[in-house]
């Protein structure tokens, strides 16, 4: 078997190491939605989630909350509303600003994930994790807030 280098690479390399996990974790979600019944694409469930528990946002707004580039949810927000479950209008006090919500179809969409499938994707992570030694969410918090506070080229030391 050839060698993993971006593992054996250590801290070098956690990015994409990062990176990998979460494009695995993303492709076996999508999997365990599709076994439940759910064929819309795993990156909108983040964006429902939010507009689920936030009511209806910006775009800007939208992708503070999911923490993803205004690019990416203008996408998979044009998905969305080609879909039905979102409807977005303009805001009456800035013309400017594009207001995005959930539609009734998205309501009905989410109250189904949050009975059937999310509790199964919440457990299914809990157990791939549960031998890890800490907390695996508040070290990546850490490490977040950590980037966040001081970035990379700040650490690095001067030659």
């Amino acid at each position: 078997m050839i060698e993993d280098v971006v593992k054996e690479l250590g801290h070098l390399s956690l990015g994409t190491r990062l990176r990998r996990i979460g494009e695995t974790l993303q492709a076996q979600t999508q999997a365990v939605l599709a076994a439940h019944g759910f064929e819309q694409p795993v990156a909108y469930f983040p964006l429902l989630a939010a507009l689920d528990r936030l009511g209806p946002l910006s775009v800007g707004d939208l992708s503070q909350a999911v923490g993803v580039s205004q690019p990416v949810v203008t996408r998979s927000l044009r998905g969305m509303e080609d879909d039905g479950l979102v409807q977005s209008h303009t805001s009456e006090a800035d013309r400017r600003v594009r207001r995005v919500g959930l539609s009734r179809q998205g309501r009905g969409l989410v109250q189904r994930a949050q009975r059937r499938a999310w509790p199964a994707i919440e457990a299914a992570v809990a157990q791939a994790c549960a031998r890890l030694k800490g907390d695996l969410l508040g070290q990546l918090a850490a490490l977040e807030d950590a980037l966040a506070d001081r970035p990379l080229l700040q650490r690095v030391p001067e030659a």
